[in-house]
């Protein structure tokens, strides 16, 4: 037993190493834009910048969006899937899973050839229309963990009792859903939402070819034309990703010492 607890720890800090010590390097690379010393001389440089903070908003506010837009297409449908089509469960898991084995850049194709100007919806006649189009293709890239956060986190509560409960003190559809679905999952959404916000801030292929201003595309031409900025960027990029799967696990665990405390 010693022995093979012994053969785990190792294995265990060679996985830490293997992923450590890059960051590491790059980190160190990061600091060493003052010759002879090390500084934050780049992280403030990145950090003033307008072109940072004006795609870093961007992103953001394209991930807030695409949060939006996928909770109310996930959560219903994930609801009504398990009320009433729980035959068609195998299907609609097979359909959020597409993403995942579909390339990005053969999706935003899709939209480019299905969307342009001459098209019967030029969505990409305008910036506006080009956002829309954007946000959705996000959704599109979330789906899969968006899906199956929502839906384990309908699995863990009895929909059905609390649905015939509703209706019968003459709840409607919406007020069910508002009121009742969304409050007991929003541990889950909010654990899809971390991971929805971390896939749209690091997404430069929809960025990129639908020419839009976002973060990704900002640290792929920061990183053609210098040295040690692309460093820090990469560094503050990989914290906020970090952040992201953080907030998820004190989430969990959250709604694991609340669960307990209610039993």
């Amino acid at each position: 037993m010693k022995k093979n607890r012994f053969w785990s720890w190792v294995a265990l800090a060679f996985g830490i190493l293997y992923f450590a010590l890059p960051l590491i390097g790059l980190f160190e690379f990061s600091l060493r834009m003052r010759r002879g010393v090390y500084s934050l001389d780049a992280y403030w440089v990145v950090l003033s910048d307008p072109g940072f903070q004006a795609t870093f908003a961007y992103s953001v506010v394209m991930a807030i969006a695409t949060i939006f837009v996928g909770v109310l297409l996930i959560v219903p449908t994930a609801y009504w899937v398990r009320l009433r089509l729980p035959g068609w469960r195998p299907f609609i898991e097979f359909i959020t899973l597409l993403p995942l084995v579909i390339p990005a850049i053969v999706i935003v194709f899709g939209y480019i050839r299905l969307y342009n100007t001459s098209s019967i919806l030029p969505l990409t006649g305008s910036a506006m229309g080009t956002n829309i189009l954007l946000c959705f293709g996000y959704t599109t890239l979330a789906l899969p963990y968006m899906y199956r956060a929502v839906d384990t986190g309908l699995g863990a509560i009895d929909i059905r009792t609390m649905t015939e409960a509703a209706e019968s003190l003459g709840a409607s559809r919406i007020t069910i859903m508002a009121r009742i679905i969304l409050p007991n999952v929003l541990i889950a959404v909010l654990s899809g939402a971390f991971l929805t916000f971390a896939i749209v801030i690091g997404e430069f292929t929809m960025a990129a070819l639908l020419n839009r201003p976002a973060f990704g595309p900002f640290l792929q031409l920061l990183g053609a034309n210098r040295a040690y900025e692309p460093a820090a960027l990469s560094v503050i990029a990989f914290a906020i990703t970090w952040v992201c799967m953080g907030l998820i696990q004190v989430v969990t665990r959250f709604n694991k010492s609340l669960a307990a405390t209610k039993r």
